[in-house]
């Protein structure tokens, strides 16, 4: 069944007003009609199961059958901060980190960005970020649709991190040592309800200036694997391990 998120102001008692591109996809491209089923969600996490009682060119309305009762969401607060890639690489990044259950995407420019983002750019791109997480978040039936932030420098995503209990940041040259920190072994001490940073570097990796700030502001380097990772594959390996460790082997070990 087709999910949409609604903004809790369309809701009103037994009355949702769905409104913009989301009225063209439910007539042109879903083909519903008046009867038709169809789940709304608010912003702040809410489904409800509802049928389409009327529709028009430019607004539908569906009526509330009954609230549900689920969640799909990581029991801990994942944001993925970016190294700025080349290409299209970061809309793979947001549609995919969506689906594995990121709560917010963080892009920064660091210092082997090949692209730039100037504040014009950045704020083009934006629409079209918040559209990605939007319908990603829809298609994976998502209580919340992930905050998308706005384009940071090092330094600024340094000050942002001061709201996060755990900061991680990918290291290639962690693979290599010794004892490295392993992401399953860092994963092991996270909490339910924990605010987690992890940092991806973009496709040069950190600078060792960028490596020597992250780590005199508590972010520890860990190890993704014993292989050296694409950027827009890195993000994607900490959310799937998370999803894993949280979602899938405890749930394996409350059957046993």
């Amino acid at each position: 069944m087709q999910r949409y998120f609604v903004p809790s102001s369309h809701f009103q008692d037994k009355l949702i007003r769905i409104t913009g591109d989301d009225v063209h996809h439910i007539t042109r491209v879903m083909r519903y009609n008046i009867g038709d089923k169809i789940i709304c969600n608010s912003e702040y996490g809410k489904a409800a199961l509802c049928q389409i009682s009327q529709v028009t060119s430019d607004e539908i309305q569906a009526t509330i059958e009954t609230w549900l009762d689920e969640n799909a969401e990581l029991p801990i607060n994942v944001t993925i901060a970016q190294g700025i890639p080349k290409g299209d690489k970061f809309d793979l990044v947001l549609q995919k980190g969506t689906e594995l259950g990121a709560y917010a995407f963080i892009p920064f420019q660091a210092k082997r960005s090949i692209a730039i983002w100037d504040q014009k750019k950045a704020e083009k791109k934006q629409k079209r970020f918040e559209k990605i997480i939007k319908e990603a978040s829809e298609q994976s039936h998502r209580n919340i649709v992930p905050h998308m932030k706005k384009p940071m420098s090092i330094e600024m995503l340094i000050e942002e991190s001061k709201n996060y209990h755990v900061k991680l940041f990918a290291y290639e040259e962690e693979a290599r040592v010794s004892n490295p920190n392993t992401f399953g072994n860092i994963v092991n001490r996270f909490e339910p309800g924990q605010n987690i940073l992890v940092c991806i570097g973009p496709e040069g990796g950190f600078s060792e200036k960028e490596v020597n700030i992250l780590k005199e502001n508590d972010f520890l380097p860990v190890r993704l694997g014993p292989r050296i990772l694409r950027t827009e594959t890195a993000a994607l390996y900490a959310l799937a391990s998370i999803s894993y460790h949280f979602e899938e082997m405890r749930c394996s070990e409350c059957q046993q």
